[in-house]
């Protein structure tokens, strides 16, 4: 097994309404899926985000798109306009999430299209 970021794996869409923030993954291939199916779960999001996520996370699977999609309540300070933190837009959720370390098969991480690579020499 080898640990490995989400942003290896995938992209990140993510925006907000009202105090709920919204954000949905897209794996690069089926492996990547499978992976994120298995390791990113409502309730590792939940404690990715820590405190700024109060309410519920809800998790939601799109396999026709290889995608999962997250809907966190409570999760913008009340919203844009009652909120006082310096950015509580939903759409910096999808970047933080991209950072969440899972574990993955080795072979998954070797094919991984987005991981960085060490220069050839």
């Amino acid at each position: 097994m080898a640990r490995i970021q989400l942003r290896d794996l995938c992209g990140a869409r993510s925006g907000d309404k009202g105090d709920i923030s919204d954000l949905s993954l897209f794996a690069d291939d089926e492996a990547a899926y499978e992976a994120i199916v298995r390791e990113v779960t409502a309730e590792r999001v939940k404690a990715h985000f820590g405190e700024l996520v109060r309410g519920e996370v809800e998790r939601y699977e799109a396999r026709n798109v290889l995608a999962l999609k997250f809907v966190m309540h409570e999760a913008l300070g009340g919203g844009a306009p009652r909120s006082l933190r310096s950015d509580n837009l939903g759409k910096t959720h999808g970047a933080s999430l991209l950072r969440m370390e899972i574990d993955v098969p080795d072979e998954v991480a070797a094919t991984a299209r987005r991981r960085a690579r060490p220069p050839r020499p």
